[in-house]
């Protein structure tokens, strides 16, 4: 793959937290659990992103459709939080729009 587009997609893995970054935060004072989930689902979107951009083999398949489970995951846990009223819809907004760019960027890589 090049460099150039491996770079890119990390960085709008990057842009992607740093946009969650306060969403969780806020989640977090309302549940724990809830926020660590989707921290974890988020932080595993990038490391199974970036172990797929390193593999030649057939693993990265699977690392790219890793990512985007955890993508979902990570959104569904935001929508969660929404439905149980500890963060604004209009908050997640810029984020869900982030999160379905990205999503459809990795299902791109998974299908390659």
């Amino acid at each position: 793959m090049h460099k150039a587009m491996s770079n890119d997609i990390m960085e709008h893995v990057l842009h992607t937290v740093e946009l969650a970054r306060p969403i969780v935060a806020a989640i977090s004072r309302r549940d724990r659990d809830l926020a660590s989930q989707v921290r974890r689902a988020l932080s595993s979107v990038g490391l199974n992103l970036a172990e797929g951009l390193g593999t030649r083999s057939g693993n990265s398949r699977l690392r790219f459709e890793t990512a985007l489970g955890s993508l979902r995951e990570a959104r569904a846990g935001v929508r969660i939080a929404v439905a149980w009223g500890y963060v604004a819809e209009s908050a997640v907004a810029p984020l869900f729009e982030s999160l379905d760019s990205l999503g459809g960027r990795v299902f791109g890589l998974g299908r390659r």
